[in-house]
């Protein structure tokens, strides 16, 4: 079983080696040589042609009843890292920016003390690449990765924290992480001489009406109670101050808390398109891609259960959390398996996604605890 040496050795090494989503080659061996150092009695290991950096290890149980998922996602970031940690990124312009590789050596060392501990309850541990983007977990479920005795009954997965306490577990009822849209909107009417407005189609004057527009939808189209953010960030229009725009385009974000929301979100904003067109005489094309970042809802049961455990484990550290709006892939396959995400602190002044980020590498042991303590315990009912 790994020690804890041994698990910071590994996440320092996974650091140096940060891979973007579907490049995760030396990452995948290194996970592969890792596995294949335990115990083997209890163990097999599925490398999917489907998705080849992908990584699936079945724990199968004396008395199963159920088979219990457990995903990680492996990817890196397009950051350049400025941390200045001696085991800092060995791949320019790349790293492990968001955590993962907290995320993998955590799920090693559950699955270490499951390879010398057979479970009653098969355990399924997915080390699921592109995360970050190409929407991973997406792919694996379309792909058909998760069929017969790969197919999980329930799914759980962690995402580390920096404003936590190290090793502190976080979670809540409903939403952890909010869906997200990504939005493009293309305006074509037609050009012409700043003097001459009335023979020409002004696409700047109906991106503008339409930005205002566009404010409405979360003011009132959503509950208050709710929450749900549209951010149009970028505006690309005209080439000079004396020539009407025959062509601008808008790039922009949908969050939601629910896929309600967001589908709720979506139709509104084709609405206001559609309205815009039609007022301004011009061809609006609205392009929303999903993907597979749905918004991140746990299911009732499970959630209730592992938040009991939590809060009733002497040496666990629980915290309730509120929602985030930033996205996560997990949010397509617990729509798809009942199952539970959750936080694990690492204490860091700096936040996910930042080329300063250093997670406290002693969150690892007791997130490995408190996770080995709940599945044993959800085995047990």
């Amino acid at each position: 079983m790994l020690s804890e040496s041994d698990l910071i050795k590994i996440r320092r090494h996974l650091h140096q080696i940060p891979e973007l989503a579907l490049q995760e080659t030396k990452t995948h061996q290194f996970l592969l040589e890792t596995v294949k150092a335990m115990n083997q009695k209890f163990l097999e290991i599925r490398n999917p042609d489907e998705l080849p950096t992908s990584m699936m290890v079945l724990v199968h149980g004396f008395d199963p009843q159920r088979t219990i998922g457990y995903r990680t996602d492996i990817d890196a970031l397009p950051v350049e890292e400025q941390t200045g940690l001696p085991y800092s990124s060995q791949h320019p312009g790349v790293m492990h920016a968001c955590g993962h590789d907290i995320h993998m050596t955590v799920a090693l060392g559950v699955l270490s003390y499951f390879s010398e501990h057979q479970p009653k309850d098969n355990l399924l541990f997915f080390f699921q690449p592109a995360e970050e983007s190409e929407s991973g977990g997406k792919q694996s479920y379309e792909l058909g990765l998760f069929h017969g005795r790969w197919r999980p009954d329930e799914f759980y997965g962690l995402h580390d924290n920096p404003d936590l306490p190290a090793g502190a577990i976080g979670c809540r009822m409903g939403t952890l992480f909010a869906g997200t849209t990504e939005v493009n909107i293309d305006l074509t009417g037609k050009g012409g001489h700043a003097a001459y407005p009335q023979d020409a189609n002004d696409t700047i004057v109906a991106a503008a009406m339409l930005i205002s527009q566009v404010q409405t939808i979360i003011s009132r189209s959503i509950d208050p109670i709710q929450s749900g953010v549209i951010t149009l960030g970028k505006i690309d229009g005209g080439t000079i101050r004396n020539v009407i725009a025959g062509h601008t385009r808008i790039e922009g974000t949908i969050r939601g808390l629910t896929q309600k929301m967001i589908e709720t979100i979506d139709q509104r904003l084709k609405d206001i398109c559609e309205g815009i067109g039609r007022s301004y005489n011009m061809t609006v094309n609205l392009e929303l891609n999903q993907g597979g970042y749905w918004p991140v809802e746990n299911n009732p049961e499970l959630t209730k259960r592992f938040i009991s455990y939590m809060k009733s484990t002497p040496n666990v550290n629980f915290i309730e959390t509120a929602p985030a709006m930033t996205g996560e892939d997990f949010g397509f396959l617990l729509a798809k398996f009942p199952g539970t995400m959750f936080w694990l602190g690492v204490d860091d002044d700096s936040q996910l996604h930042s080329a300063t980020l250093k997670p406290k590498e002693e969150a690892i042991q007791h997130g490995v605890d408190a996770i080995t303590g709940f599945l044993e315990y959800r085995m047990t009912e």
